[in-house]
């Protein structure tokens, strides 16, 4: 009798547990809410601290997406390549899909489908318009300042220059 007891008491706790620990998870997981994650208590996703001696990969080209937003993060990409080449991207699909940079999520696809891609995107066009250099721009996107960004500015097409 005091056995079954003791299972049934450890029964509870592992379940218990089990709940907790998936609980935990997906509040870590940076797919799991709608919220972006958090760049606190994060690794820094993988970016390179200078720009390379060679030639950068070219961004896809905006044509090829019918949304607006989307057009000009590409466009914006391609004008800024050398600063998202510096930039850690915090959807990490440097884990998922072997990016090394912000520039890698223009270079694909991806970016098309990634708020996180696009947001940081338009923060380092935003901040380098402000004279701020990579490493800033990299500090300010660590933080999370590219949460901030308002993409209604970006739902127009925006003026060729």
């Amino acid at each position: 009798m005091p056995g079954s007891r003791v299972r049934g008491f450890l029964s509870v706790a592992v379940i218990f547990g089990l709940a907790l620990g998936l609980g935990q998870a997906a509040a870590r997981s940076p797919q799991g809410a709608n919220s972006p994650p958090s760049t606190a208590d994060e690794p820094v996703p993988a970016y390179h601290a200078q720009v390379p001696m060679g030639a950068l990969p070219a961004t896809m080209n905006p044509d090829l997406f019918p949304e607006p937003v989307v057009q000009n993060a590409y466009a914006i990409a391609a004008k800024i390549k050398k600063t998202l080449y510096q930039q850690p991207c915090y959807c990490h699909c440097d884990r998922g899909q072997g990016h090394a940079s912000l520039l890698d999520c223009f270079a694909s696809k991806h970016g098309a489908g990634c708020n996180i891609c696009i947001n940081e995107d338009f923060y380092s066009y935003e901040q380098s318009r402000k004279g701020k250099t990579s490493a800033q721009i990299r500090a300010g996107i660590i933080k999370g300042a590219w949460q901030s960004v308002d993409l209604t500015k970006y739902q127009q097409p925006l003026p060729a220059k």
